[in-house]
């Protein structure tokens, strides 16, 4: 039997659409995420600063990030116990399931 030729050019364009689909969702999550630890009380100046000197730290004290990583578990499990319960349309469980899974 022949082989069915391949249309390159719908392969790259659903490629090209699930990359943009993932993009989207990563900063849906983000925002939740600045929203579900109170950031957004912050001004976007303050909240841009406070994240270019956690960049800067991380790259001078990698153990930086293993600290805040443990401190953002604890955030999301103290979350969790106070009745927070997956799948109730709070906004923390989808950013705790990600942020814990791939840590």
């Amino acid at each position: 039997m022949a082989r069915k030729p391949s249309d390159f050019d719908a392969d790259l364009q659903a490629l090209m659409d699930k990359a943009k689909k993932v993009k989207s969702q990563k900063t849906v999550q983000l925002g939740e995420l600045v929203q579900v630890v109170g950031a957004d009380i912050l001004p976007m100046g303050a909240l841009a600063g406070a994240l270019l000197a956690a960049i800067e730290q991380s790259r001078k004290q990698p153990e930086a990030v293993t600290r805040w990583t443990e401190r953002g578990r604890s955030f999301f499990q103290q979350k969790g116990k106070r009745g927070k319960k997956k799948g109730s349309g709070d906004p923390a469980a989808g950013v705790a399931n990600n942020i814990c899974s791939s840590a």
